[in-house]
């Protein structure tokens, strides 16, 4: 499976620790050209491998991690069909209006004409993101919604394979709202920082 985070901002950075904590190949590409963004990514591991945005969009499970509202412009630059994108955007300051009603990841994945999309990583603040998920025995719990169950199912892999305790919260338009930003405001999961301990 190949891996891309596009966006190289405190979550895209924070989410390619994660990777690199695991030793786990992904693709990092942004706004800036590849040699721009390369030592900051040399300096994260060297599991992590910048690339252009083109050639990051090849990855199998693509992770947004770009401010929300450049959908329109990403869809341009890629087939997304059967593709899988992780969404960790927020739509925060973008009126209801803006968004015609909808979850912010509804708007996403309508605008990634054939992509199988999972919201997933938006809940934490990037410091708590890149930090170590083990705490005290427990894993750091990441929240997924999706209206893929496949998808999602794929997604709640990776989450484990980086060491992250994965909770699924149903639909977009269902449990997904628990997760998203709506104008100045933020839903109730958002920043909850949770730890998820196995029964012995």
């Amino acid at each position: 499976m190949s891996y891309a985070i596009i966006g190289f901002g405190a979550i895209g950075q924070a989410l390619a620790r994660a990777f690199a904590r695991k030793n786990i190949h992904v693709s990092v590409a942004a706004r800036r050209p590849p040699e721009a963004i390369a030592p900051q990514a040399k300096a994260i591991g060297p599991t992590v491998a910048t690339s252009s945005l083109q050639d990051a969009l090849k990855a199998q499970i693509v992770i947004l991690a770009v401010p929300f509202g450049l959908q329109n412009e990403l869809a341009k630059a890629a087939n997304w069909q059967g593709k899988i994108v992780i969404d960790a955007t927020n739509a925060y300051g973008v009126s209801p209006d803006e968004l015609g009603g909808l979850p912010s990841s509804v708007v996403n994945a309508q605008a990634l004409v054939g992509s199988r999309l999972v919201k997933a990583f938006n809940h934490l603040p990037a410091r708590t993101l890149a930090q170590d998920p083990d705490v005290k025995g427990g894993r750091r719990v990441t929240f997924l919604s999706s209206d893929d169950d496949g998808a999602a199912t794929q997604v709640a892999t990776l989450v484990e394979q980086l060491g992250f305790a994965p909770v699924n919260l149903g639909k977009l338009e269902e449990g997904g709202l628990l997760v998203q930003a709506r104008e100045s405001t933020w839903a109730q999961l958002i920043f909850q920082d949770l730890v998820k301990f196995n029964q012995a």
